[in-house]
C-alpha cells in the first residue's frame, strides 16, 4: 500500500487554467508549490512527506522550465511507485487560448507568435500528456467552475469512500462540457423561451421550473433518469468510483436543463455522495 501523501500533479496549456486548479488544491488543505523544478521534486517531496501534518501535497509543474522534459517521466515514475501520485493535465481549445491571452494581455511563456506557440507547447507535452490520471479541457468553465470543480475532485479524505458528483446543465449550441460521464438530452421538451412572460426567467426561477417539471412526459423522463441513477450510484460507489460527472443539456442552456437538474439534484441528494450543481450558461445568456 503507497503511503501519503497524495501528491496533485498540475500541469497542461498555459492559459488553461493551472493557476486556478492550484489555488483550488490550496484553498482545499493541499500544500502547493508552483514552477518547482523537475529535478528538485523528489527531494521535494521527500522532505515534505516526513511532515505528518501534510497529508496531500500540490505541484505546478509549467513549460517555462529549461529542459521541462529531461528527467520528468522518470520523476513521474519514481514518485507513482512510492506515493499516491495523480497527474492532472490542463488544456483548452485553441480559439479559447488565444482569446484568454488576448483578454489578459499576458504573453504565452515560449514568447513569439501565440498560435506557433500554442503549437509547439502541445508538442512537447504530448509525452507528459500521456501520463495524466485525469485530463480537463477547461474550454466551457469560467475560473469560478473550474476551481469548484477542482475542490471537488480533491477534497476527499483518503480512505474516505465518498463519491463526488457533479451534475452540470448546459445549452448544446455553446458546445458539450468534456469529461462527462452520463449525458442526457432535454431538447424534446416544451421550451419556456418560446412563452413571453418565461422567456426572460431562469430555469431555477419557479414559475419556469412549474412550466418544465408538471409536463407529463418531463416527468416520465425524470422517473427513467432517477431510476437509472439509483441503480448506477450504489454499484459505482461499490466499484471505488470517486468522481462522477452528469451532463444535462438543452438548446441555450437557460431553461429545461437548469429546471431538470435541480429535480435532479434533489434525488441524488439521498445517495450517500458530495454532490455539486453548476449551471454553466444560464448566467451568460440572462441578464
Amino acid at each position: 500500500m503507497k503511503k501519503f501523501p497524495l501528491i496533485v500533479i498540475v500541469t497542461g496549456l498555459s492559459g488553461s487554467g493551472k493557476t486556478v486548479a492550484l489555488r483550488a488544491l490550496e484553498d482545499s488543505g493541499f500544500f502547493c508549490v508552483d514552477n518547482l523544478p523537475v529535478a528538485l521534486i523528489e527531494a521535494f517531496v521527500a522532505e515534505v512527506s516526513g511532515n505528518s501534518e501534510i497529508r496531500e501535497i500540490g505541484i505546478g509543474i509549467d513549460i517555462r522550465e529549461k529542459g521541462f522534459l529531461t528527467d520528468v517521466e522518470n520523476v513521474i515514475k519514481s514518485l507513482k511507485n512510492k506515493f499516491h501520485t495523480e497527474v492532472l493535465f490542463l488544456e483548452a481549445e485553441q480559439d479559447v487560448l488565444l482569446r484568454r491571452f488576448k483578454e489578459t494581455r499576458r504573453p504565452h511563456p515560449l514568447q513569439g507568435n501565440i498560435e506557433d506557440a500554442i503549437k509547439i507547447e502541445k508538442e512537447r507535452l504530448l509525452v507528459l500528456r500521456e501520463y495524466a490520471d485525469k485530463i480537463i479541457d477547461t474550454s466551457s468553465f469560467t475560473p469560478h467552475q473550474l476551481r469548484r470543480l477542482i475542490i471537488c475532485q480533491f477534497n476527499l479524505t483518503p480512505g474516505e469512500d465518498i463519491m463526488t458528483v457533479v451534475i452540470i446543465s448546459f445549452g448544446f449550441k455553446f458546445g458539450i462540457p468534456q469529461n462527462i460521464d452520463l449525458l442526457f438530452d432535454v431538447r424534446f421538451l416544451p421550451n419556456p423561451h418560446f412563452i413571453p412572460e418565461l422567456k426572460h426567467l431562469r430555469g431555477t426561477d419557479k414559475k419556469v421550473a412549474d412550466f418544465v417539471l408538471k409536463n407529463k412526459i418531463a416527468n416520465a423522463y425524470i422517473k427513467k433518469i432517477k431510476s437509472l441513477i439509483d441503480f448506477l450510484l450504489p454499484n459505482y460507489i461499490k466499484e471505488g468510483k470517486t468522481f462522477l460527472t452528469i451532463g444535462i443539456g438543452c438548446t441555450g442552456g437557460n431553461h429545461r436543463s437548469p429546471a431538470i437538474v435541480e429535480r435532479l439534484a434533489r434525488i441524488i441528494k439521498k445517495h450517500p455522495v458530495k454532490l455539486n450543481v453548476v449551471h454553466r450558461d444560464i448566467t451568460s445568456q440572462i441578464q
